[in-house]
């Protein structure tokens, strides 16, 4: 099955900080995020994500994350060409957000 894309922004942790209330998904797969992810992030890893894209709950502003960016990028194109509005992948990733000094519980995996 194909998936659709299309270019969803990618913004800085500064960038992101700005936002209203994004809604955070996490798209590293489990042992990931039980070393450590962003405060408040809701986890669906990449390789479920087909079977349970209909649990992310509404958000005018969704913000995909990864380790780096990478996985991240492609879920946030795959939501934003499905027509979910206000997607962006956090550029960097977790690393950028750690880097920055911002709100993160445990380590990046």
């Amino acid at each position: 099955m194909d998936i659709p894309t299309a270019d969803a922004p990618d913004l800085t942790p500064a960038e992101v900080q700005a936002l209203q209330r994004p809604l955070f998904v996490d798209v590293r797969e489990q042992d990931e995020w039980d070393a450590g992810h962003i405060v408040g992030s809701y986890h669906l890893p990449l390789s479920e994500l087909a079977e349970r894209w209909r649990e992310l709950p509404d958000a005018d502003e969704t913000v995909f994350v990864c380790r780096v960016g990478g996985r991240s990028r492609s879920a946030a194109d795959a939501f934003a060409a499905a027509g979910r509005t206000g997607c962006a992948n956090l550029a960097g990733g977790c690393q950028a957000w750690v880097q920055a000094g911002l709100a993160f519980e445990g380590h990046v995996a």
